[in-house]
């Protein structure tokens, strides 16, 4: 049986990893998952000593490790930057259309489309680019859209100390479009909102910034 730890992660949406996954070095991770790979491509037959195919194991390794995967670690998540709000600007600030990729855990396929974003300052605000890389932080992970939504949101209530927040997620799975039903329309939703944001007037006013196309 494998114990399985939140790690980091702290709360009922975290991640679940087994009890040495923070222990391996990066290089040691990039090795086994070398390794591992190799054998899949002999599984499906096919030819590693061929140009194009020898490098594919350690490229995949490296990808999923210091890209794709790589909000799996830690050390990786980004370092906020706070400013005091000497503007004394308290309406909704909205960083919207996120650039979003991430990877669905069910089958390891891509996630693609956009995240929104909006907080109402209080004494500090952020700056502006921590918000993209946060968001990119959680989504470099094997993910759900529905905990990616939740945890963003979270992390950002924990770096303002406050709990006017609001996070929405569009975007396209891979494993809806490219296999199963292969229904490339479809499009999934979430959304969580949290302090001021539960009151459907100021919902209402995040959600018209988003669909406004100016």
């Amino acid at each position: 049986m494998v114990k399985l730890i939140n790690g980091n992660f702290g709360s009922a949406q975290a991640h679940p990893l087994v009890n040495n996954s923070l222990e391996l070095s990066e290089e040691a991770k990039i090795e086994k998952i070398e390794f591992y790979f190799s054998e899949i491509m002999n599984t499906l037959g096919l030819n590693l000593e061929d140009d194009s195919l020898r490098g594919t194991p350690q490229r995949v390794a490296k990808m999923y490790v210091k890209e794709i995967f790589s909000g799996l670690n830690p050390d990786n998540k980004p370092e906020m930057s706070l400013f005091e709000n000497k503007y004394g600007y308290h309406k909704m600030l909205v960083e919207k259309n996120i650039t979003l990729y991430s990877h669905c855990e069910h089958h390891f396929v891509p996630i693609i489309g956009q995240a929104h974003v909006a907080y109402i300052p209080h004494r500090q605000v952020i700056g502006l680019s921590k918000i993209n890389r946060l968001v990119q932080y959680y989504a470099q992970r094997p993910q759900v859209q529905e905990r990616l939504t939740i945890q963003i949101a979270e992390a950002l209530k924990e770096i303002l100390q406050h709990a006017d927040v609001a996070v929405l997620i569009e975007a396209d799975h891979l494993c809806v479009a490219s296999r199963g039903i292969k229904d490339t329309n479809s499009q999934t939703v979430t959304a969580t909102y949290s302090g001021q944001f539960e009151e459907e007037k100021t919902q209402q006013e995040f959600l018209s910034y988003i669909h406004n196309k100016k």
